[in-house]
């Protein structure tokens, strides 16, 4: 069996490794887990990766977890144009920066936003106070504003002159909301209860 890609396109971290895949021409045999379906939770699932989180990879008896992971392994496995995760050790650094901040700053913000905004009134029928959300759009523009004044400057890209893993990273976070609004237009259908259960978790941090 060959590459395999275990992802579901509503998820940022999974567009960027399928964009990233078929940009550079990556064979992979793709394999949906439908999140809101809850099919992350499954057992079959779980034995390909035990944290229950999508994107993940099987290649062969190998198999790993994380977006970040998985790009640089794909980046490395395929011997990707360099300008993707650049040799240049300065701009390689600039790439790595990048990518461990915007796990918690950026893509935290982003999620909060989404929750608030979208899921929880639509999905779950759950009303977000309004101080609440102000407070989550107030940290939106706060990371926003870092991430215009630290990383991108004046540049075209993140990390230089050409297009990195961090700008694909960046971009599917940064057009997420957008993503969400189609889907809100598609009617997206409420959770049911067995679903809002395993979700509780997920709610109680969102809400803190």
């Amino acid at each position: 069996m060959g590459l395999e890609l275990y992802l579901d396109l509503l998820s940022q971290p999974c567009r960027a490794v399928y964009i990233f895949a078929k940009k550079n021409g990556i064979p992979f045999e793709l394999r949906t887990v439908d999140l809101l379906k809850g099919q992350h939770h499954s057992d079959d699932f779980a034995q390909v990766n035990p944290l229950k989180k999508v994107p993940a990879l099987k290649d062969g008896d190998f198999t790993l977890a994380e977006s970040v992971a998985i790009l640089l392994y794909l980046s490395r496995k395929y011997e990707t144009p360099d300008h993707w995760y650049p040799q240049d050790l300065q701009a390689r650094a600039r790439v790595d920066e990048y990518l461990a901040w915007q796990h918690t700053a950026l893509r935290t913000s982003c999620t909060r936003t989404l929750w608030q905004k979208m899921m929880f009134p639509v999905f779950l029928g759950q009303r977000v106070p309004p101080e609440m959300l102000a407070s989550t759009l107030a940290e939106l523009d706060r990371c926003l504003q870092l991430f215009e004044d630290k990383f991108l400057k004046d540049q075209d890209f993140l990390a230089g002159s050409h297009i990195s893993v961090a700008d694909l990273v960046a971009i599917t976070e940064l057009m997420h909301e957008a993503h969400a609004a189609i889907m809100k237009a598609k009617d997206l259908p409420p959770a049911d209860a067995a679903m809002k259960e395993k979700l509780k978790p997920f709610i109680q941090l969102l809400l803190q």
